[in-house]
């Protein structure tokens, strides 16, 4: 089955503008912190780019990669670890930098490994939230936006590697 590029849900305009209210909320609420943002790699990188150049603040970047898709189109329930973390956590304000909220699964394994490396604060930032999938409760502290429960691609997310570089998001469809 071929897969396309379905309807735009969020523009280009509507990205630019939520990403930069996203960073200022940020910049308001750690004004000389230095907080490290960790980014959830692939997904997340474009998002995480831009977030990072809208925070007029001081700063500091980690990266960190899990599975838990593989190349299917649903995730297989499985977390792992596949890329951590190059620095200590221990004593500092943390913002993990998803993509995606989607069964709540992936977020909640992370925050919770990531507790155990005692972190001063740890905060999640997702720029998409699809509740209506939600399986596990998670808190979310900044959101740029909430989405039907469609598969979606683009701005860094993809289907099998494909769609990262569109610069809006949109609705994975079957053909």
């Amino acid at each position: 089955m071929a897969h396309t590029v379905g309807r735009v849900l969020v523009t280009r305009e509507e990205l630019v503008q939520r990403v930069g209210e996203l960073g200022q909320s940020l910049a308001r609420d750690y004004p000389d912190q230095n907080p490290l943002l960790v980014c959830v790699l692939k997904g997340a990188i474009v998002f995480f780019a831009d977030l990072i150049r809208a925070i007029n603040a001081p700063l500091t970047t980690d990266f960190i990669s899990v599975s838990s898709y593989g190349t299917a189109p649903a995730s297989s329930g499985v977390v792992k670890i596949t890329s951590d973390l190059s620095i200590s956590i221990e004593d500092r304000d943390v913002i993990l930098v998803e993509d995606i909220i989607d069964s709540g699964r992936t977020i909640s394994y992370l925050t919770r490994n990531l507790h155990t490396r005692h972190p001063k604060s740890l905060r999640i930032c997702a720029l998409l939230d699809k509740v209506e999938r939600r399986e596990v409760e998670v808190d979310l502290d900044y959101v740029g936006f909430t989405i039907p429960n469609v598969f979606i691609i683009g701005y860094g997310m993809d289907y099998r590697g494909l769609y990262r570089n569109l610069p809006y998001l949109a609705a994975l469809e079957a053909d």
